[in-house]
């Protein structure tokens, strides 16, 4: 594969490049998901959809009894006290990413926090969600394009101390451009099929765009969830990124 773009260069095992969004309705229908993707997937994302089923965190115990990383997608968005107190929660379960919303004061606070409990917890803050496009922008307010909303965010979220962003594909290039090794950018949104005709996701990205353009980490759901499949489906996304990163292949 040749590109003019460059790969991020951060020690990441490809393998754990692919979180897989476990975004289920019930903790039975999760728990066959993960036996059935087996391998295939070593990095999981839990979302609210899960913490409003229940078993939320048995469900952490059992991923990370198999050894496999977990990232806890609940957008924390509150005061920044009650962030702070939300965040040290997290101590017994060795998450490896937590999300967080909101301004300064919120995401310090949830970075201190993280500190405070130890382990190697890293706090994501969410840039804008890949559901939104300008013409939503606009209707809340926001004077600018989605580029520059998720450059200012991403500059305050790196002085903060913040590990890394959440953000769609389409502004990782704008993110590594300016801000270049010193964040984590993990990519949501991902359709290794273009130009699907029903979606929620409105800034979507192949898979090795996303990395071409300066993701870290991508994060796949109903591409995967919804394959005839599932196992075969994440195996194949492995073998792109596995290509895509292998040594001696060039990018540019």
């Amino acid at each position: 594969m040749t590109s003019t773009k460059p790969l991020a260069s951060k020690a990441i095992p490809p393998a754990e490049r692919l979180i897989f969004a476990l975004d289920v309705p019930n903790p039975t229908t999760a728990r066959h998901l993960v036996e059935t993707l087996g391998d295939a997937v070593c990095f999981y994302k839990i979302g609210l959809e899960m913490f409003m089923a229940g078993g939320y965190f048995e469900l952490i115990d059992g991923l990370r009894a198999r050894d496999k990383k977990v990232f806890v997608d609940l957008k924390f968005f509150d005061v920044p006290e009650t962030v702070r107190s939300a965040v040290r929660q997290l101590k017994p379960y060795g998450a490896t990413f937590t999300t967080v919303h909101g301004n300064d004061a919120i995401l310090k606070a949830a970075v201190e926090a993280a500190q405070e409990i130890g382990g190697d917890l890293g706090i994501l803050a969410v840039t804008a969600l890949t559901s939104l496009d300008q013409a939503d922008l606009d209707d809340l307010g926001f004077a600018c394009d989605p580029k520059t909303l998720v450059l200012s965010r991403a500059r305050r979220a790196l002085a903060i101390g913040c590990r890394g962003v959440i953000s769609s594909g389409l502004e990782a290039a704008e993110l590594r451009a300016n801000l270049g090794e010193k964040l984590l950018i993990i990519t949501p949104g991902i359709r290794p099929v273009l130009n699907r005709p029903t979606d929620d996701q409105k800034r979507t990205m192949d898979v090795e765009d996303a990395f071409l353009s300066g993701a870290d980490y991508i994060v796949v759901g109903r591409p995967i969830r919804q394959a005839a499949d599932p196992h075969a489906a994440a195996v194949a996304i492995q073998e792109r990124i596995a290509r895509l990163f292998a040594p001696g292949i060039s990018t540019t």
